[in-house]
């Protein structure tokens, strides 16, 4: 498991399995978005097994699925959502962390005074191509 800080308060990580969540807790994540979709993968046949984990250990859990590449507004708005109810520090996740940094910066975009070139720095800094950011951004 990686994890890359995009802003203070909030993280991307890769693929996360239940026994990740231990060392989430422990670097004292306080919350976790799972952006995979159910069955997706061998890995993620659905999210059962690190929802129970997260409540054992106090993590708050949300579930926002998503297809990469495909956003719906309903995605942005309840990851937009999760980011101003969830406690901080937070995490979010899928399989690589490129729908966590699409779907955090296309949330973010959406606040007044959003600096959109530190967004797309951040994503760079975290490992993802910020050029896809950039278009849907301009969309």
């Amino acid at each position: 498991m990686q994890i890359h800080e995009l802003e203070a308060g909030f993280a991307i990580a890769d693929a996360v399995t239940p026994a990740d969540l231990d060392e989430v807790a422990r670097r004292g994540f306080r919350s976790v978005i799972c952006n995979r979709r159910p069955g997706e993968a061998e890995d993620h046949p659905d999210d059962r097994p690190l929802r129970a984990r997260a409540a054992e250990l106090g993590l708050e859990w949300r579930s926002i699925p998503v297809t990469p590449g495909d956003y719906a507004e309903t995605d942005i708005e309840a990851f937009g959502q999760a980011l101003e109810e969830m406690p901080a520090p937070i995490l979010a996740f899928c399989r690589t962390g490129k729908r966590a940094v699409h779907l955090w910066a296309q949330a973010r975009s959406r606040e007044a005074g959003c600096n959109i070139a530190a967004l797309l720095a951040a994503a760079h800094d975290a490992g993802h191509d910020p050029q896809p950011i950039r278009e849907m951004l301009k969309a």
